[in-house]
């Protein structure tokens, strides 16, 4: 008789505790099946409210309080953000052969006088303004080289991507930008190199390609690349130690 007892409550103890593991698994799908259905509507919102954009097949979403940056000086080329196709602009010569944009050629001359002024003599301008044009030739020229020497093609635009952007994906087709003297690496061990990182900043110049920043810019580092963006921002971002993308991320969301 106690063990019959025993054994009916052992059986309805047992059915609580399956009653009890139901139910908190009803209320847990419960759960789950409410925070799905928010974050299917929130997403749904989004993309209502046109809050995106499609690139390269590619849909990016825009937070809301992101802000356009609207300031030609910061103008952003690189792989991610092609020139648009519509883009012109009003070119001004630095010398017979190489030009620069209109707006900013008076602050790079200023600045090369003030160089020669303190005695940094031997600096040139090596390349300035390149035409979409005069780009793919260099792109193709350097892609053919490394194909000469046994890259495939997979390898040479590779290769190529390091150094060379393809037509619309680099900055010398904005007329911002300017390499100085051979466009090598020896360029940070002559005296222009040590100026140029003093008081570059004071006629609104950035070294574009930092060694340190090589991973978000996407190019390998340049200290003869230099970019024009204006004093106000290139104070900003040698304050801030960032490189162009960070820094117009870093506008976009403050």
């Amino acid at each position: 008789m106690k063990n019959n007892i025993k054994n009916k409550r052992g059986k309805n103890n047992i059915k609580i505790i399956l009653i009890l593991i139901l139910s908190i698994s009803i209320i847990l799908m419960i759960l789950l099946y409410k925070k799905f259905k928010e974050n299917k509507s929130n997403i749904e919102e989004t993309f209502s409210n046109n809050n995106y954009i499609e690139k390269n097949n590619v849909i990016e979403v825009v937070l809301p309080n992101k802000k356009k940056i609207e300031d030609w000086k910061l103008v952003l080329v690189n792989k991610e953000n092609p020139l648009p196709e519509n883009f012109t602009i009003e070119l001004e010569n630095i010398d017979s052969t190489k030009q620069f944009d209109k707006r900013a050629i008076g602050e790079l001359k200023q600045m090369i006088q003030e160089m020669k002024k303190s005695g940094v003599n031997n600096i040139w301008v090596q390349s300035a303004y390149r035409s979409t044009e005069y780009q793919k030739t260099l792109y193709d020229n350097k892609i053919n080289d490394y194909l000469s020497k046994g890259a495939t093609i997979e390898e040479a635009e590779i290769l190529t991507s390091e150094y060379i952007n393809k037509p619309g994906e680099s900055e010398h087709n904005l007329g911002l930008a300017v390499d100085f003297n051979n466009v090598d690496n020896d360029f940070e061990n002559t005296k222009a190199y040590t100026w140029l990182n003093e008081n570059a900043k004071n006629y609104g110049f950035i070294m574009r390609y930092p060694e340190e920043k090589s991973e978000i810019t996407g190019v390998e580092y340049e200290p003869w690349h230099w970019r024009y963006v204006g004093k106000e921002h290139s104070y900003k971002m040698e304050e801030l130690n960032m490189c162009l993308e960070e820094y117009i991320e870093f506008l976009e969301t403050n």
